[in-house]
């Protein structure tokens, strides 16, 4: 008997009693071991800032036994010091794991979903940038039907946009990238280019390096056509054709933001299971 056929007898793997009590101990364990991931580079840190500090100061008190070297000594012990405050002070007190943050957006998508198809609206989706006093930013608009039109800025700013023309009827949301952008333009000291090429270079780079969204990013224009494409694997939060996710909505709205144009959002799966993100400038 083979040890595949001895595990089948014992407990069969279609028992969802079995398979359910598997998963709420593999949760746990991993909860656990987040847990104590997150206490240990805690840890690290402040044997990281004491180290320095000690250091600093044993050189600011030898500064003063060794007169002949006090220039460098207190140097040294300035810098232990300062290197000591911005360890302690400036690590970040607080580890949120992917998976809490996937829970999050999954459960906020859910509800995007269910409410787009309880209001029978099409899987378009249109990220417009819009200027009004409230709130100039970018909106996810939704359209109700296939030949749609954009409605204006004011209108967008809600979420049941209704106006006059049935073509502009829809739902508005704010982008989940929308607060995303705002980081990335921080990473880079405020500014975001508006070519094409150097954005997409710069969106591929902020995924991986600065949200740390997606373990890899490979960016493709074609400036002709205004399409901004960006083939990302290892998404942190999951599938990344999703309602609004947040690494193909970080794209998006960097793109009607620094574009200053509305692109429709398209996300396709490859056969090797990344994710390539389009944006099309309408």
């Amino acid at each position: 008997m083979s040890l595949g056929q001895s595990l089948t007898d014992d407990e069969p793997e279609t028992d969802p009693d079995v398979t359910t009590a598997r998963v709420d101990l593999l949760e746990a364990e991993n909860d656990r071991l987040r847990r104590e991931l997150a206490q240990a580079r805690q840890a690290r840190y402040r044997r990281a800032a004491f180290g320095t500090g000690l250091v600093g100061l044993v050189a600011i008190v030898g500064a003063f036994f060794f007169p002949v070297a006090s220039t460098v000594l207190f140097a040294l012990g300035g810098t232990g010091l300062f290197t000591a405050l911005l360890i302690r002070y400036l690590t970040p007190e607080r580890f949120v794991s992917a998976t809490v943050g996937r829970r999050i957006y999954e459960a906020l998508a859910t509800d995007h979903e269910s409410l787009t198809n309880e209001l029978g609206l099409g899987e378009t989706q249109l990220y417009t940038p819009i200027d009004t006093d409230s709130n100039p930013a970018v909106r996810l608009f939704v359209p109700q039907q296939t030949e749609y039109s954009i409605p204006d800025d004011e209108e967008l700013d809600s979420v049941l946009v209704l106006p006059a023309d049935d073509r502009g009827r829809g739902v508005a949301f704010e982008p989940t990238g929308d607060a995303l952008v705002d980081e990335l333009r921080s990473a880079t000291n405020g500014d975001l280019g508006s070519d094409l090429d150097v954005l997409a270079g710069q969106l591929a780079d902020g995924l991986v390096e600065v949200f740390e969204l997606v373990d890899g990013a490979t960016p493709n224009t074609d400036p002709e056509n205004g399409r901004l494409s960006v083939e990302v694997s290892g998404s942190a939060y999951g599938p990344v054709d999703r309602f609004d996710h947040p690494v193909a909505s970080t794209v998006a709205t960097a793109v009607a933001a620094e574009r200053t144009t509305p692109v429709e959002l398209d996300v396709t799966e490859t056969e090797d299971g990344n994710y390539v993100v389009t944006c099309r400038e309408l």
